[in-house]
């Protein structure tokens, strides 16, 4: 009977602890205008949402929290929960392994030539991701996308594009949550291969900082998401904005720029 009582206080202590993190989130959301965002987004002129936080969370920065909360397509973002199935499956050797092109002349010039999975990430060579769905399952993705906690989760009837054609979806405020489960290793893959795709996110490296990140974009909506580490602390970025093709490095600049504001880089 203790045992069981056990239990139920357990089980009860964490429900409130949830509704609790909720309703202190909800307070956050409805009372945040960072006033520095808000200056460039309207300086560029562009609509979307951006939020950058600590690693503890007391330190919240959020511009348009209502789209925040709201699902999006990942888009090549999703190469980073993807690059971590790949590994964990062990679909290829290293990353530098060869991925083979095969000889389809597609938009972009840099996807037109053999790969491997560091250029692949790199570059978003949407063909490399695809080739390798045809190795996993429906049903191994759908697990995955359960135990990472991934947005709706959704797989639909195509699972060689389902990141790419609005099945799956996530918000920004999930994508912050993703990352600070890969930053902290919380997630259901081996050590070595999160090492390995941490390696292969770092886009700038100093003495002040790491910088690691992902970019993508659907046609309509672009992402730039990942996280900075500095001496004193970790920070999560995660922006989404309705962004034309030409204008597409508006992403990383509005990213360095609120960075910059916040005195974190």
């Amino acid at each position: 009977m203790g045992f069981r009582l056990f239990k139920t206080f357990i089980a009860t202590f964490t429900t409130m602890m949830r509704i609790l993190n909720l309703l202190f989130l909800s307070f956050i959301l409805l009372n945040a205008k960072d006033i520095s965002f808000e200056k460039i987004f309207q300086d560029l002129n562009i609509n979307g949402t951006l939020v950058i936080t600590n690693l503890a969370g007391d330190k919240f920065y959020i511009y348009n929290p209502k789209r925040a909360k709201t699902r999006f397509c990942p888009a090549s973002t999703f190469k980073i929960p993807h690059t971590l199935i790949i590994l964990n499956e062990n679909l290829i050797a290293s990353k530098d392994a060869t991925i083979e092109w095969d000889r389809i002349q597609r938009e972009y010039e840099v996807w037109n030539r053999n790969q491997t999975l560091q250029t692949a990430i790199q570059t978003s060579c949407v063909w490399c991701y695809k080739q390798f769905s045809q190795k996993i399952s429906k049903e191994t993705y759908k697990d995955y996308l359960l135990k990472f906690d991934y947005g709706n989760k959704r797989v639909g009837q195509d699972k060689s594009s389902f990141w790419l054609n609005n099945d799956l979806k996530i918000s920004a405020l999930e994508q912050i949550e993703f990352l600070k489960k890969l930053y902290s290793e919380s997630l259901p893959i081996s050590k070595d291969k999160l090492h390995l795709a941490k390696e292969m996110l770092i886009i700038e490296k100093n003495e002040q900082f790491i910088l690691r990140a992902k970019s993508g974009w659907d046609g309509i909506v672009g992402w730039y998401v990942g996280y900075v580490e500095t001496p004193k602390e970790v920070y999560f970025f995660v922006l989404n904005m309705d962004v034309e093709k030409e204008k597409l490095d508006l992403r990383e600049e509005i990213i360095y720029r609120a960075l910059k504001s916040k005195s974190i880089l």
